[in-house]
């Protein structure tokens, strides 16, 4: 798993951070389906989210935006597909 655990004390409850799953799927992207260009595209989306500030609970830090799970997933989604 690449988040080290399933974390069923907070299953359904929009806490989790899904970013470690998120950049999991560039590296596969990038080391078994040899798609780097895809494999960028996604790490570069994670990046971005970053960078405007979004965070979960686990990361949140004063000044920043903070997000829940599905949130967090669907910002990442909308800068990779705009």
């Amino acid at each position: 798993e690449p988040i080290h655990g399933s974390a069923p004390d907070i299953a359904g409850r929009d806490l989790a951070n899904p970013l470690a799953t998120i950049l999991s799927v560039a590296m596969m992207l990038r080391h078994s389906l040899g798609m780097p260009r895809e494999a960028d595209a996604v790490a570069a989306a994670v990046r971005q989210v970053l960078r405007d500030g979004y965070r979960t609970k686990d990361i949140h830090h004063e000044g920043a935006t903070l997000v829940g799970t599905a949130a967090m997933g669907d910002a990442v989604v909308a800068r990779l597909i705009p």
